[in-house]
């Protein structure tokens, strides 16, 4: 089996695949203070709960854009399961060109959704991540990483918006009948949710106009089922995209994680 685990700002995101099948998946808040010990203790529970043999486990793969978090993680499944993870970064053997400038600059996360959007939905296409910041990855038609877009986060344009105002409450993040408001409530989630879509229709509408052409465009991160179905240009969602580009880059680099 192989341990994925994809550490952001906001959550850690950890699967499990045995042979080419994710059988199960966490989402679990990432906390920077938490040692390498409290690290092994949640992994190690969280397979029981499953139902799975820790002992089965012959490789992880992990993308961290947080170091403390790695270091921890990276120690803890050295020292707890004698396992050395692989580190995503442009130094392995990623299977695609990388024009990015300089490539070492490109987040783990980027490079892993990138290689898993080429297998399983070919070039050109645009990956739309939905976490702390929204990223947008784009493959040229050739198929090689040549950048893309770094925008602010839903969660984070939301909570600059209630620290900025004196009257404004909270208000769930589930979109209104109309675009109009008729109520603060209703007008607050019309320019949160409706307004963030069009932010995404309109960077890839621009990304697109850029290639050429029409590209794939596949929205993955822990908000993608909110905002995705609001957009005009994302054709579908894939919840375990960057766990895939995980498990695809240590099947290139580190082919030794059996059933």
């Amino acid at each position: 089996m192989l341990l994925a685990i994809d550490v952001g700002n906001t959550n850690i995101v950890a699967g499990v695949f045995a042979g080419d099948s994710l059988v199960t998946l966490w989402r679990l808040t990432t906390e920077t203070r938490r040692t390498g010990d409290e690290y092994a203790l949640l992994l190690s529970g969280l397979f029981r709960l499953a139902g799975l043999d820790v002992a089965r486990v012959q490789g992880v793969a992990v993308c961290s854009v947080v170091p403390p978090v790695l270091t921890a993680l990276t120690g803890a499944l050295e020292k707890h399961w004698g396992l050395s993870p692989l580190v995503i970064s442009t130094q392995l053997d990623l299977g695609i060109e990388v024009r990015y400038t300089p490539p070492t600059a490109i987040g783990a996360d980027r490079i892993a959704n990138a290689v898993a959007a080429i297998d399983r939905f070919g070039a050109p296409s645009v990956v739309v991540d939905f976490g702390t910041t929204t990223n947008f990855d784009v493959i040229s038609p050739d198929g090689a990483y040549i950048g893309g877009i770094l925008a602010p986060g839903l969660e984070i344009s939301e909570e600059a918006l209630y620290r900025s105002t004196a009257q404004l409450r909270r208000v769930p993040l589930v979109p209104p009948p109309t675009a109009i408001g008729g109520s603060t409530t209703a007008a607050l989630q019309s320019g949160i949710l409706f307004g963030y879509a069009g932010l995404v229709d309109g960077l890839v509408e621009r990304i697109c106009g850029e290639l050429g052409g029409q590209a794939h465009v596949v929205a993955t991160g822990g908000l993608a089922e909110t905002i995705a179905p609001l957009t005009r240009t994302v054709q579908r969602i894939d919840d375990d995209l960057t766990l895939y580009g995980l498990f695809l880059l240590y099947r290139r680099n580190a082919p030794d994680a059996g059933d």
